[in-house]
């Protein structure tokens, strides 16, 4: 007789939903009945984890094995790999971390691990790592992140702190009932709305979008494609050059400052340096004015439209907005901080509906009203070592060990890493210049990896631990940004042999003499209620109604109550500037920073400026590589999270990444709709299919990221892999964040036989013995 269905509260990146179990299988995962837009992504859980990718026993890399010292690190990625039991994994895995320790220092151990892993905040993989690592005696971490990494670095310089950019804006509430004008640098692809970092209960840009355009807000979305701008949302799109919206709001600046539009009063009570960043847009320091003549030069948006759009803004309340990806490329600090000069100028900065805001359309739960409750979060402790790099020098780092960097006012040495253990993560796809990483991914002696899959990461590891998914496991989970806690019960056993990362590490801990300091005496259950004990408080004081643990646990989640007044970004400061400053050296709003001043940095100006780009359309390179290649989140996965999952593969063509191109373009090479083509450039290539996208503007062309990383050789990815193209430099010596969005490439049709995709290979295996 059958057995009835177990149902099972959970949680993703991507959606809360009710995983649906029967013998032993996951059948289909439910939205969460709250959910009023829930991402089609959940259609591919079921396919992954019980996917035919899932490394199910520890494996170590056959060459690593015979000879740590003399095996060919260059086999990474093609080497066989031999299983062996947890017993002999987690001896050379703990052998190995006090073998780099005692010979080399904690300095020479990485401990990497980027990624969104799960959004459970126990088992999130990034913390654990560090946890554990911090614990045995540190290692070298990173600062910073991929998202939003010169915004992180840039914005307590000109703003005093970064909370505009993870999502703390004026609320959406309020943009609806004050705001006339929502102009949209970047634009609101409402697909990146489909996550959120620790998951959501409900995806509200659809429903905030409907509401601010039913209220009469007019929007404008300035990018290089109209799919930026959100469907059923009448908005204005001005096509731009991409990496050029820094010009194109100083020509805004300039139509205010010459016709006496601007508020002279708010720059002079809440701002310091405006001044000195007029005198710039006058031209009165470098004989340049940065008129709209100017800037329609610059970045090819007609000077009488610049000219239109800064006399409308000035008359009517407006809300400026940049999205993440403004900000992600070489000098990507400068549209940030123009936009906040620009709103400056604007004088409406603290009034409802007006100033400015960051990552609309980049993230889920932007200006979406929420108390300012905690969210779920585990500690990683504090690090020993003392030592972190910039998240995106990774292959600087690995590459040119030794060598002094600048970062934020500082200088440092690339310290000279011997062993990288990563979990919960793929620098394979994060990463920019991707052939440069697989270089410099064979200068450490070891790398460790837990992988639930057999990725482009696990396999260029050396070491292999399998490690469980979201549903395997028990967790607790919830975004800052989101007004829902939600429980995550384990549905089904460990897949294979694997183990969850924190019963890995804690047997690691065990080996080295650190257990109680990694779990704190806890097990899992027991963290789970510290963690919801450690949040009970502030819950209660924010109006909702806060269950014992338990009854928390079975009903599966808590809400809380939308908050009785909206939130306005910088509101108190713009009452009383003296009783609330900002958190910069002046307390205002620093349009020139003396201190960044004092950085000296060439390639970062004190002040607001147009710093062009190293690849660019108006760069002499363009004659060479006259397409620009702008990089975009998938509508179908999460980063390369899910790229093998149904829904992912459904969406290829040929097996492939799309690349899209206006019929200009495409004609121009003659090339027709799913055509395989060669994307290259000086760094790489990589095979696509072409999609004909009438949205692009000529002489762009758009990939989505995450498609695993599948190299036929340095020459030629087979799978189409965009970041094989991007420029791996940082954003300017103040930030040192990613440039992915800085890449000029070429689009040719693909001749001769056409190499078959081999990214969703398992690599060989054999036992041990």
């Amino acid at each position: 007789m059958p057995v009835a269905p177990q149902r099972y509260p959970s949680l993703s990146h991507w959606g809360a939903f009710t995983a649906v179990v029967a013998d032993g299988q996951l059948q289909h995962c439910e939205p969460f009945h709250r959910d009023p837009a829930p991402s089609r992504i959940l259609e591919s859980m079921p396919g992954m984890v019980h996917s035919p990718l899932r490394i199910t026993r520890p494996a170590v890399r056959a060459g690593w094995l015979i000879d740590r010292e003399a095996s060919d690190r260059s086999a990474r990625g093609s080497d066989t790999f031999v299983e062996v039991d947890w017993d002999v994994a987690l001896a050379l895995v703990s052998d190995e971390l006090t073998r780099v320790r005692t010979e080399f220092g904690a300095e020479a151990l990485f401990g990497g691990s980027y990624g969104w892993s799960s959004a459970g905040r126990l088992h999130h993989a990034r913390t654990l790592t560090h946890r554990f690592l911090n614990a045995g005696g540190g290692c070298v971490n990173q600062a910073g992140n991929y998202s939003w990494g010169a915004a992180q670095f840039l914005l307590p310089h000109v703003i005093g702190d970064y909370a505009a950019v993870t999502g703390r804006v004026t609320d959406w509430k309020n943009v609806a009932a004050n705001t006339r004008l929502m102009v949209a640098f970047g634009g609101i692809a409402v697909r990146n709305g489909q996550i959120t970092s620790g998951g959501a209960g409900e995806h509200v840009l659809p429903r905030w979008l409907a509401l601010a355009a039913e209220s009469g807000v007019e929007f404008v979305v300035v990018s290089p494609s109209r799919g930026d701008v959100p469907a059923g949302v009448s908005a204005r799109w001005i096509p731009i050059r991409p990496n050029t919206d820094t010009a194109m709001m100083l020509g805004m600046v300039h139509t205010l400052l010459t016709e006496q539009r601007h508020d002279a009063a708010f720059v002079q009570q809440y701002c310091v340096g405006f001044d000195r960043f007029a005198d710039y847009v006058l031209g009165k320091t470098d004989g340049q004015p940065k008129s709209a003549d100017w800037a329609a030069q610059v970045c090819g948006v007609p000077a009488a439209e610049i000219q239109a759009l800064a006399r409308q803004a000035a008359g009517t309340r407006t809300m400026l907005t940049c999205a993440w990806s403004l900000q992600r490329a070489h000098h990507g600090e400068q549209p940030y901080w123009t936009v906040i000069a620009l709103a400056s100028a604007l004088g409406q900065i603290g009034l409802p509906g007006g100033g400015f805001a960051f990552g609309h359309g980049s993230i889920n739960g932007v200006g979406n009203p929420r108390p300012a409750a905690p969210a779920p979060e585990m500690s990683a402790g504090q690090n020993p070592a003392k030592r972190a790099i910039p998240v995106a020098r990774i292959a600087d780092m690995l590459l040119h060990p030794g060598e002094t960097y600048a970062f934020n006012g500082r200088e440092d040495v690339y310290p000279d890493i011997q062993m990288v253990y990563w979990a919960g993560g793929n620098p394979f796809h994060h990463h920019q210049d991707l052939n440069r990483l697989v270089q410099a991914w064979q200068k450490p002696q070891t790398v460790v990896v837990h992988e639930s899959w057999w990725t482009p990461t696990a396999r260029r590891a050396d070491i292999v631990l399998p490690a469980t998914t979201t549903l395997e496991r028990n967790d607790i989970g919830g975004s800052s940004r989101d007004r829902f806690l939600l429980a995550m019960h384990q549905a089904l056993p460990p897949q294979g042999q694997s183990r969850n990362d924190f019963d890995i590490y804690r047997e690691l801990a065990a080996r080295g003499g650190f257990e109680e300091a990694f779990t704190g005496g806890r097990d899992e259950m027991q963290w789970l209620r510290h963690i919801y004990a450690g949040m009970e408080t502030a819950w209660r004081t924010a109006g909702a109604d806060v269950p014992d643990f338990d009854a928390f646990w079975a009903t599966g989640f808590l809400e809380l109550p939308e908050p009785p007044k909206d939130f306005i970004m910088m509101e108190a400061f713009r009452q009383d500037p003296a009783a609330n400053p900002l958190k910069t050296p002046s307390g205002r709003i620093e349009i020139y920073s003396e201190r960044i001043a004092g950085f000296d940095y060439a390639d970062c100006p004190p002040h607001p400026a147009w710093v062009p780009p190293a690849e660019w359309l108006g760069a002499d390179r363009a004659g060479r590589f006259p397409l620009h290649l702008v990089t975009c989140q998938p509508a179908d996965k999460l980063h390369s999270q899910m790229d093998a999952g149904t829904l992912s593969r459904a969406a290829k063509v040929h097996g492939r990444e799309r690349v899209r191109l206006s019929r200009v373009e495409a004609e121009r090479r003659g090339l027709a709709a799913e055509d395989l083509v060669k994307v290259f450039n000086d760094r790489g290539a990589c095979i696509a299919a072409v999609v004909i996208d009438e949205d692009v503007m000529p002489g762009v062309a758009v990939m989505a990221t995450g498609a695993w990383f599948d190299p036929a050789n340095a020459s030629l990815e087979r799978h189409g892999n965009p970041n094989v193209l991007t420029l791996d430099t940082g954003t300017s010596q103040l930030t040192q964040a990613p440039s992915a969005l800085s890449a000029l490439v070429e689009i040719a049709a693909w001749e001769g036989p056409v190499p078959a995709v081999k990214a969703f290979e398992k690599p060989a295996l054999v036992a041990a013995g």
